[in-house]
């Protein structure tokens, strides 16, 4: 019998458990995969407190993962026993050593990729993907604000951006995460801590504002994030590990410079299977040329899912971390 993390109501990490899981065989259009890794991702805290609620009890989080295929469903022709996968994004499932998916939500990985590499990086990385290609097109001379920028998302918008010759700067609350924000090519870091960042990025940006800001903390960043952005700007929320923003009066938006604001999710992004492999293929190739680096600075027995979500939530952890079944 194979285990699972399993929740069977909402709240703390303590509702994280350990349990016996047999996924069973898979349906038509399904895959049967074998896990080697999953990653651990602020979503999946989202999920367990029910900030966001998953479609029923019991239930196991996680929305990312790579490992091998065991065996495939009725009318599954993409997709053949041994071929290593990775995917991110709905249904959940992904805190168990086995799964059922539907195929349409895989992709394989090449042979540059190693499985623990894509179970850390799909979910950061083609959300960095749609972040720099989708809500804001940035290119070389676009200057771009990032908070968190030495966690998972963060590091990798720091150097995919820099990677395609923008200025990156970037918010981060420790030195220690400020060194590693500049070794992603971060060009200018933010001690929010200890420094007004709004009035930083003016000094920075020598009074002009940036281009777009990419915001995953909300509640307590989303207002002085709009003073960040020159006119006619795009303010992107994409997480709240703050909290959550509130009602904003749009009136707001047009004081601060008639500026854009949108709150994506990768789920849209990559609705279509045609996007989604979009995503990955861009994702692969920055990262097989070396101008992303992959790095996996934290490794969680899947069975101590509850320890990775208390280091996560109270940011102990920096760039990508996983769970080893």
């Amino acid at each position: 019998m194979t285990h699972a993390i399993r929740m069977h109501t909402t709240g703390g990490p303590e509702v994280l458990s350990w349990e016996p899981y047999d996924p069973g065989m898979p349906e038509p259009g399904e895959v049967r995969l074998i896990h080697e890794a999953i990653g651990l991702n602020f979503i999946d805290v989202y999920h367990r407190s029910g900030l966001y609620p998953l479609p029923a009890f019991p239930a196991i989080p996680g929305l990312e993962g790579a490992g091998t295929v065991e065996m495939v469903g009725e009318g599954v022709t993409e997709f053949r026993k041994g071929d290593r996968v990775a995917y991110a994004g709905q249904p959940p499932g992904a805190y168990a050593e086995v799964r059922n998916i539907p195929a349409h939500r895989l992709v394989k990985l090449p042979e540059e990729i190693s499985t623990r590499q894509g179970a850390a990086m799909m979910l950061q990385g083609m959300t960095a993907r749609y972040l720099l290609k989708g809500c804001y097109p940035v290119q070389a001379g676009s200057t771009l604000l990032i908070h968190a920028a030495a966690g998972g998302v963060g590091s990798l918008v720091c150097q995919w951006a820099s990677h395609i010759g923008a200025t990156v700067i970037g918010t981060v609350g420790s030195a220690e995460k400020a060194r590693a924000a500049q070794e992603n090519g971060c060009t200018h870091t933010i001690l929010y801590r200890e420094e007004d960042f709004a009035e930083r990025v003016k000094d920075i940006t020598k009074g002009r504002g940036v281009d777009v800001v990419y915001d995953s903390v909300g509640k307590t960043t989303f207002m002085k994030s709009l003073d960040c952005l020159r006119p006619m700007g795009m303010m992107v929320t994409f997480g709240q590990s703050s909290g959550p923003i509130g009602p904003i009066d749009t009136g707001i938006l047009a004081q601060k410079g008639s500026l854009f604001l949108t709150r994506p999710t990768l789920m849209v992004y990559t609705a279509k299977r045609e996007d989604l492999l979009a995503h990955a293929r861009d994702l692969f190739n920055v990262v097989a040329s070396g101008a992303v680096k992959i790095r996996i600075m934290q490794e969680y027995p899947l069975r101590d899912a509850a320890r990775a979500h208390r280091d996560l939530e109270d940011r102990k952890t920096r760039g990508s971390s996983i769970l080893v079944p």
